[in-house]
């Protein structure tokens, strides 16, 4: 008797487990049928914008639906980043994000999301390496060991711009100021557009920019570059060095960009997304546009991009704190 009391509360649960799993299988297998919102944290225009957009328009041909991008811009990309945490786990609202996911942490004490914790990885999406120029008539450097030469004999007399505090071109710079050793003075800007203004402009000496906003002015030689932070080379400037080749041993910068759906997120549906996104990756005319913007497709699984967000917040969490970096 006292054992028919023990089974019935567990067959009971059995049975919850199993109409559980029979839903989840059953909202795959007609997922999707409605349009799914692809929400990018920041305005358009830029490389992120581009990246869901060419993918969102393949994606939507192989799900026979619409991926619709909705700009959700502000604090950093962590307005879209909570809308995106808060949203209902269905799969029908998605977050495309840059390393910015894993700095976010160490710099918003007030953070009103947890990275790892409220979001269901999908996929790794590509890379866009960040490229050191300056601009040749204000300070004439030709290499990267100029820049340290010149930056160890007059310290603080040399500057480097950035989109503003905490992106990857902020965090290229000071990893660069902490492995060299060298005394330079960081100026934030709003934005990568206003930073290249000034560049060119001659307000500022150097700055660690994307490729995708650099490049023109690298081709007309407006600007020089002088070395990209990842560890291979880009196809998009071949014959730039990386900064490990041009003799900062070690110095790895990869600003990767990534796919999220909210936690608690089917795990059938999240592999029909990561299935369609790194389908829509290996289409001749998506790379094409990646190449068109530097951009490099890579693609993973959901487990590897969660174990690269944990990495990467864990490194740019001593970063920032070695680096005293704060947001304003």
């Amino acid at each position: 008797m006292r054992m028919r009391h023990v089974l019935k509360p567990f067959a009971r649960a059995v049975l919850a487990l199993s109409l559980l799993g029979g839903a989840s299988a059953a909202l795959a297998d007609s997922y999707p049928d409605r349009p799914i919102k692809w929400v990018v944290p920041f305005p358009p225009g830029g490389a992120m914008d581009s990246i869901a957009r060419t993918l969102g328009e393949s994606m939507g041909k192989q799900l026979n639906t619409s991926v619709i991008v909705e700009n959700r811009a502000g604090a950093g990309g962590n307005i879209g980043a909570a809308t995106v945490a808060r949203s209902k786990p269905d799969g029908y609202t998605i977050l495309i994000v840059a390393n910015g996911m894993a700095v976010n942490p160490a710099l918003y004490a007030d953070l009103n999301y947890d990275p790892i914790k409220d979001f269901a990885p999908i996929s790794l999406l590509a890379v866009v390496p960040n490229v050191l120029v300056t601009n040749p008539a204000r300070t004439g450097a030709t290499s990267v060991q100029d820049v340290i030469a010149k930056a160890k004999a007059q310290p603080n007399h040399y500057t480097y711009a950035s989109a503003g505090v905490g992106t990857s071109i902020h965090l290229a710079g000071e990893l660069f100021v902490s492995m060299t050793g060298v005394d330079m003075l960081h100026v934030p800007y709003k934005g990568s557009g206003p930073a290249v203004a000034d560049l060119l402009g001659g307000q500022v000496d150097y700055m660690f920019d994307s490729i995708t906003s650099a490049k023109p002015h690298i081709t007309t030689g407006k600007l020089r570059a002088l070395a990209v932070t990842t560890t291979k080379r880009s196809a998009a400037l071949p014959d730039v060095p990386t900064l490990q080749e041009a003799g900062v041993p070690g110095y790895e910068l990869m600003p990767w960009f990534a796919a999220f759906a909210p936690a608690g997120t089917p795990p059938e549906v999240v592999a029909k997304l990561n299935d369609a996104m790194r389908t829509a990756l290996a289409e001749l005319n998506v790379k094409a546009t990646l190449d068109s913007i530097g951009a490099e497709s890579i693609g993973s699984s959901p487990d590897a991009l969660r174990d690269h967000l944990a990495k990467e917040t864990e490194q740019w969490k001593t970063l920032v704190k070695e680096r005293n970096i704060k947001i304003n």
